[in-house]
């Protein structure tokens, strides 16, 4: 019995520290269904308009709009297209949203926003509506 418990609380620890949390804090806006699509790179925008790019599991890091497409396309090989998903804080203006549609759109890349989900009250309240 002992063993298994070891053996569990070794499972737990190697896999919590496989998990980061995104260092960026950024309130997503809220949306009503949640996509499945796997991105392959994101990029995030804080309420600062500070501009954050990253691939797969790799730490965020800070860039232009100038070097964006160069980080995104450095990701993109020619058997897979490439999904982004754009972490924008709900404080941004629309503006800079549209800026990044607009370098995804010329590169020819798929642009994912993402949400938060809906709170469980705001749910209940769609359900009886």
């Amino acid at each position: 019995m002992t063993d298994i418990i070891f053996l569990l609380l070794i499972f737990f620890m190697i896999t919590s520290t496989m998990v980061s949390p995104n260092a960026i804090k950024v309130l997503l806006p809220q949306g009503k269904k949640q996509t499945t699509v796997k991105a392959v790179a994101r990029v995030v925008i804080d309420k600062d308009l500070n501009l954050y790019a990253a691939a797969g599991s790799e730490k965020e890091e800070p860039v232009t709009l100038e070097e964006l497409p160069g980080v995104l396309n450095a990701q993109l090989t020619d058997s897979t297209e490439l999904f982004v998903s754009l972490y924008a804080d709900e404080a941004v203006p629309y503006r800079h949203i549209v800026e990044i549609l607009s370098i995804a759109n010329e590169n020819h890349f798929k642009m994912v926003l993402a949400t938060r989900p809906p709170s469980q009250h705001e749910r209940l309240q769609q359900e009886t509506r």
